[in-house]
């Protein structure tokens, strides 16, 4: 994706989110979690991450539904942001409807190193 184009579609993102991102959003700005800075829909590399925080290096996905369909897609997008140094987290949208409270606490767990990293993901096939 060219970063004009990303640059741009991320803006329309941002005034178009989601209600899982909109309630996420407002427990992560104004530095609510440990102090630690979040911004939403910003390009990284080819890719238009829902939130991320630079200090800690660490991505936040919310997935609906379309996520199952997609899965190998998102494969890549995680390996590639972790080769630039993120931890990516992700989370269902129901998750943040029905446990909103344990969802904070695994951001602010893994902001404050309480957490290992996830494991990577199986390659495709394997061990589903």
């Amino acid at each position: 994706m060219d970063k004009t184009v990303a640059k741009t579609r991320s803006r329309l993102l941002r005034s178009n989110c989601t209600q899982a991102e909109a309630k996420l959003w407002h427990f992560l700005r104004h530095s609510q979690i440990e102090g630690i800075k979040f911004r939403r829909q910003q390009v990284i590399e080819n890719y238009i991450v829902d939130f991320v925080s630079f200090s800690p290096k660490l991505i936040i996905e919310l997935d609906g539904g379309q996520h199952q369909e997609q899965r190998s897609y998102d494969a890549r997008r995680d390996s590639c942001l972790r080769r630039n140094g993120f931890t990516v987290l992700r989370f269902w949208d129901h998750e943040i409807f029905k446990n909103i409270e344990g969802v904070l606490e695994v951001i602010r767990a893994r902001c404050l190193g309480h957490l290992p990293p996830p494991p990577a993901p199986l390659p495709q096939g394997e061990g589903e």
